[in-house]
């Protein structure tokens, strides 16, 4: 990262701070418009924060805004609807929702990076209890980059893999699925 020169006076050009390296995880997310409904939910939690940390290794699992379309159950929604005869408050309503897309996003995000996908065994996401696998297709072309040749959890496919500073991210056509 190269910070701007002081300006010495009002004839010094203005050098603008630069980054010459990859671009953050935040940065791969805007750009990326196939997931613009998921980086709108990312961005209502905390978390979100950890897309722009320099010093975060994070692996982000980010469905395409069709697999969220499709879901029967949006991500503020939660997976089980509130019990009929429930009255909630908008506050109340509003941290429901708000914990929902907290559950929901943590699960698309596994803590480290690199990972290696087709490596046998689980990886831990952020949300406490949720673990994911990654499954080696059969007859796939073992040139073929690794991310091209699994499914996660048994049937959602990756469809594009981008590096960035700060880590990677695997885009789906599915969403990880909360118990």
């Amino acid at each position: 990262m190269v910070l701007s020169h002081p300006q010495d006076g009002p004839g010094e050009p203005f050098v603008p701070a630069t980054y010459s390296g990859k671009p953050s995880l935040a940065d791969l997310l805007t750009i990326e418009s196939s997931a613009s409904i998921f980086y709108s939910y990312a961005r209502e939690v905390e978390l979100s924060k950890l897309f722009d940390d320099k010093s975060a290794r994070t692996t982000l699992l980010v469905p395409t805004n069709k697999a969220v379309i499709a879901l029967p159950r949006k991500p503020h929604e939660g997976t089980a609807p509130v019990r009929e005869g429930v009255i909630l408050s908008e506050a109340e309503f509003d941290d429901l929702s708000k914990k929902n897309v907290e559950r929901w996003v943590s699960a698309h995000i596994i803590p480290e990076s690199p990972i290696s996908l087709a490596a046998p065994g689980e990886f831990k996401t952020l949300l406490d209890g949720k673990n994911v696998t990654f499954t080696l297709l059969e007859g796939g072309d073992q040139d073929a980059p690794e991310w091209t040749r699994v499914v996660l959890d048994g049937s959602v496919r990756l469809t594009a893999m981008k590096e960035a500073s700060n880590g990677v991210m695997y885009v789906l056509d599915g969403t990880v699925l909360l118990d």
